[in-house]
């Protein structure tokens, strides 16, 4: 298996945690894995983005435009400015829940999540927007999208892990505290893949 995931977002949202529990499924199944973060101003709700390459023949952990198998959007803003790096069929679950960034507040420049979500439909043929806001909320914490994200990414195939593989990965790196609510998120994903 050799997949090129990209995780996107602002700070906050969970998205190192979520590339560091893939690299770990994965190295847990005894594949080659290498990743990398760049996390900018993320504790000021800046940018953060993460590579993770898995497989044989990987020598970078940087992933070239054009070769994402699948890019996890935490941020539709933040989906948008990484789909330079999916490859042709490939796959994006976003969150339709926007975040204002940073340099909004700070100038005129008006963000509109919506628009953002829109000009994914338009240009991705595999998108899955997760209502993030109502699953969330259905859940009972909004500190699950990282992992509500990651259920819908096995749901839609588009991974290459099992629910197992993460659910593992879970018990293995998390306080045993955070188990039943990212276990309630995975099965959320899972009993609502027809809508993923």
């Amino acid at each position: 298996m050799n997949k090129n995931i990209i995780l996107c977002g602002v700070g906050g949202q969970g998205t190192v945690l979520a590339s560091k529990l893939i690299a770990a499924a994965a190295m847990d199944k005894s594949l080659p894995v290498m990743s990398a973060e760049t996390i900018g101003m993320a504790q000021r709700g800046g940018s953060v983005f993460s590579h993770v390459r898995i497989g044989e023949g990987v020598y970078s952990p940087i992933i070239a435009k054009g070769e994402a198998d699948i890019i996890l959007g935490f941020e539709p803003g933040e989906a948008v400015r990484m789909l330079p790096f999916l490859k042709k069929g490939g796959t994006v679950i976003v969150s339709s829940r926007a975040i204002i960034p940073v340099t909004a507040t700070l100038s005129d420049f008006s963000y509109n999540g919506s628009e953002m979500v829109s000009y994914l439909r338009k240009h991705v043929n595999n998108l899955f927007v997760i209502d993030a806001p109502k699953a969330c909320e259905d859940i009972g914490s909004s500190k699950v999208l990282n992992i509500l994200l990651l259920g819908a990414a096995i749901q839609s195939g588009s991974l290459g892990l099992s629910e197992a593989d993460i659910r593992d990965a879970i018990k293995k790196r998390l306080p045993e505290r955070f188990h039943e609510l990212n276990f309630k998120a995975l099965e959320y994903a899972r009993s609502h893949s027809e809508s993923i």
